[in-house]
């Protein structure tokens, strides 16, 4: 599936879930209330609906206001969303204060001394990685 296809589908269901009928003439009445720009036309929001074109970002945020739903959810998917979310949450739980206060003096360095201390952390984690790999040989 190409991702126009997938984004009305998205809509779509998005529509539904918000107690709109999923037709042209229904968004498109709903839309043009809320957009601050120029309306937009029964055909642009029927090329939505059909999966011909995704709106522009200004035009999605107001979708997303309508429908509830977050705008990243509705342009990409909850999948995308969700690997974020587990990719921030790691993050967030594997970095205590001792992590933080070292990343935030990393990033007080001049551009040279950063690039020396990533390669040092990544040479370590390279050797520690093969130390891994023959422990588990033996």
């Amino acid at each position: 599936m190409n991702n126009k296809l997938e984004f009305a589908q998205r809509l779509r269901d998005a529509m539904v879930a918000a107690g709109l009928e999923p037709r042209p003439g229904v968004l498109l009445n709903q839309f043009n209330i809320n957009y601050w720009g120029r309306s937009v036309t029964f055909q642009a929001v029927s090329r939505w609906l059909r999966g011909e074109a995704i709106p522009a970002q200004d035009k999605l945020l107001v979708l997303a206001g309508i429908l509830k739903v977050e705008p990243q959810v509705l342009r990409f998917g909850e999948a995308v969303s969700n690997s974020v979310q587990l990719h921030k949450q790691r993050w967030d739980e594997g970095i205590g204060y001792l992590e933080r206060e070292t990343f935030d003096a990393f990033l007080k360095l001049p551009a040279p001394q950063r690039k020396i201390i990533r390669e040092v952390i990544l040479t370590f984690a390279m050797v520690h990685g093969e130390a891994d790999a023959q422990q588990g040989k033996k």
